[in-house]
Order: C-alpha cells, then structure tokens, then sequence
C-alpha cells in the first residue's frame, strides 16, 4: 500500500448559482481539511449577487471565477477545469459538507492505482442522522434508464468503510486524475444539469478506468439546494437528460426497449401524475423535456481540455 510522503496537487472546483451562504460554508468546512495541498476555485455561474466580493474577504486564497451566464453543471465546472493546476481534481457541490480528513482516502485510492480514473466518497444526507445517500451505484438500468443505488439510505454505522469497484461515482463528490480529463476530455455540456456525471463516467470507463467508491472519505450533501426538490426545472432536465443520456450510451436494440418502456409506461404514468395532483407547470415541463430530442440531432462527443500546464 503506497504512503504518501509528499501531498500530490488537489484543485477543488464548486460551482455556484445564487447560493454565496450556502457556498461559504462549504468553503469553511473545506477550509478545516487535514489535506493542505490544495487550491480552490469557484466558479460564480450567472449568479450576479456579490460572491466574489465575499470571498476576497472571508476566503481570500479562493479563485472566483465569474461567468456571466449560467452554464450549467458541466460548463460551470469546465470553466474551473481550464485554470485548475492540480495532479487531481476534486469536484464538490456547493451545497456540501466536507469531514476534516475525506481528502487523504481519496488521494490514496488514486496514489496506488493509476488505472482509476474516478473515485467518489461515502455521500450522507446533512439533515439526517447520517442517512447515506450514496455508497456506490450500480450502472444506468439499459431498459429503463435510471440508476441502481446500492444502499437505499440506510444508518450509517461503519458498514460501508470500505474501498470497492463501483459503476458510476456521485456528482456531488467525485475525484478524476487531471490526465485522465486529458485524456477523455471534460463534461458534455449538453446536459446543463443532471445525468452529466453518469454519462462522464461511462466515458472515463470506456477509456479504460475504472471507477470506485471510498467509504473511508465522508461528504455531507444538502441535495437540491440549488434547484428545489419540486422544481420545475429538474422536473424539464431528468425527464430530457434521461433520454438523451439513453441516446449517448445505448446500442440500438437497448434504446429501441427503453423507448418502449418509456411510451409505454413512464410517460402515461407521468402525464397522470401531473395531471392528478394539478401540477400543470410540471406536466409541461415533462413534455418539453421530450419534444426536445425531435429537434436535436447532434448530441455525442466531449469538450477538450487545451490547459497544458504540467500536473503537480
């Protein structure tokens, strides 16, 4: 097992949109890690409401980058990735919590095995009493394209400790070597938001890495601060992104039965729902994230990365 003698370069990236208190103290729990050899940036994306004002302040070490749109998940985070100098990079949600020593674990993983290409930490929910949200997950199901959790928010008691091959890492916490983004390129931006990171990962496999799951490393996720749990626009970028991740990662015959399931079941079971509980704001949003693929055609491939400053 290789020990780290000298701290490898750790760039941590969060993106924020319209969220600066929630950002700050992701940035004070950071700001307690054990790990030291990092260097931070936050992408303020299209937000327009004084972060980087508050970061010269209370963080002043903090890089701000200010976007004035919003890009997305993906092209917020692409748009730290050009400064980052680290040997890896950490991709943190700003509605996060770190504990004092998640980075090490992470690092470690990736120290001794240079054929990962991903890793993720144990994911609890941060008003619980530490309920897991993620302790690995299982691959998109190729018939009904949603995900397969391995642990279905149990207590956390010291089961999921350990250190395993998983298919796909969580969007909320996840590490990838630097010459691994190189080589596989960054985050489509296609998505703006949700499935972008499962569709990464199934790039970064399909380059031959391998992804795993560290119980060791523990982030705390307040999920959905940024967007709300009955927003409409999660309701319009699931049910879009849903289908175009299907078109990205699927052979033919997979997504013909995923179109069959889909027709057939999640867009009358949807459509009734909506209906029913008189969300009708929803059930439009539903149906624009589907007419959406009839009129986009051009949806493969992954933005380079051109920053070629040596890994540290």
């Amino acid at each position: 097992m290789y020990k780290m003698l000298n701290q490898p370069l750790v760039t941590v990236i969060s993106v924020n949109y319209r969220q600066n208190e929630v950002t700050l103290q992701m940035l004070d729990s950071l700001q307690k890690c054990d790990y030291k050899n990092i260097e931070v940036i936050v992408v303020d994306n299209g937000s327009n409401e004084g972060l980087q004002e508050l970061l010269k302040i209370h963080f002043p070490k903090v890089k701000c980058l200010v976007s004035s749109q919003n890009l997305g998940f993906a092209g917020g985070n692409n748009l730290g990735l050009k400064e980052a100098r680290g040997k890896y990079v950490l991709f943190l949600n700003n509605d996060t919590e770190v504990a004092p020593n998640f980075m090490t674990p992470l690092v470690e993983v990736l120290e001794n095995d240079p054929s990962i290409g991903l890793v993720s930490p144990k994911i609890i929910f941060y008003h619980t009493e530490n309920l897991v949200q993620y302790a690995g997950l299982g691959n998109i199901h190729s018939f009904t394209g949603r995900g397969r959790k391995r642990a279905f928010y149990p207590k956390d008691g010291g089961q999921f400790d350990y250190v395993a091959p998983t298919e796909l890492g969580h969007g909320a916490a996840m590490m990838v070597p630097m010459e691994a983004i190189k080589k596989v390129g960054m985050m489509s931006e296609i998505f703006f938001l949700y499935y972008e990171e499962h569709d990464w990962c199934m790039a970064i496999k399909k380059a031959g890495y391998k992804v795993f799951f560290v119980g060791k490393s523990v982030v705390y996720h307040k999920e959905s601060v940024s967007v709300g749990k009955e927003s409409v626009l999660k309701t319009y970028y699931m049910v879009r992104n849903r289908l175009l991740y299907m078109r990205r990662n699927s052979n033919i015959l997979s997504f013909l039965v995923f179109l069959l399931f889909f027709a057939i079941f999640i867009i009358p079971k949807n459509t009734f729902l909506f209906m029913r509980k008189d969300k009708i704001h929803h059930l439009k949003a539903f149906w624009r994230g589907v007419v959406w693929h009839f009129f986009h055609g051009q949806i493969h491939g992954y933005p380079k990365l051109k920053n070629d400053a040596p890994d540290k």
